[in-house]
């Protein structure tokens, strides 16, 4: 599935781990984005930066580019259409995804080589 438009959202966001038994923390929610996931090993919570108190352990530095959705659950290769050049392009990347679309994460710094790979594969990137 080629020709995907990618939404760049504003700001940046952190992954964070909490213990797996934690509740969810007030301050992991987002109107712009965020994500829990919770599995018998961790509590893990994606959210801007700016929420995550400095002493909870958390990677941050990514950026959320939206793929215009909403897809069908019988859509086949939404997501890898945009993961392909970026793993090509050595891009390493976090997904997450919703009832309607996909969202893919990657690091700053590699931001303009992101959009360059997703450009160069047919997709627009607004």
């Amino acid at each position: 599935m080629a020709g995907l438009h990618l939404r760049l959202l504003a700001g940046e966001y952190a992954i964070c781990r909490l213990a797996p038994d934690e509740p969810v923390p007030s301050w992991s929610g987002s109107a712009v984005f965020s994500a829990v996931t919770r599995t018998c090993a961790e509590l893990s919570i994606l959210c801007p930066v700016t929420q995550v108190p400095v002493a909870t352990r958390h990677e941050a530095g990514w950026c959320v580019f939206e793929l215009a959705g909403p897809f069908p659950f019988t859509a086949t290769g939404v997501l890898a259409s945009a993961l392909t050049p970026l793993a090509a392009a050595q891009i390493s990347i976090l997904a997450q995804s919703t009832f309607e679309t996909d969202y893919v994460l990657v690091k700053a710094d590699q931001l303009s080589v992101a959009r360059a790979a997703l450009t160069a594969a047919g997709h627009t990137v607004g």
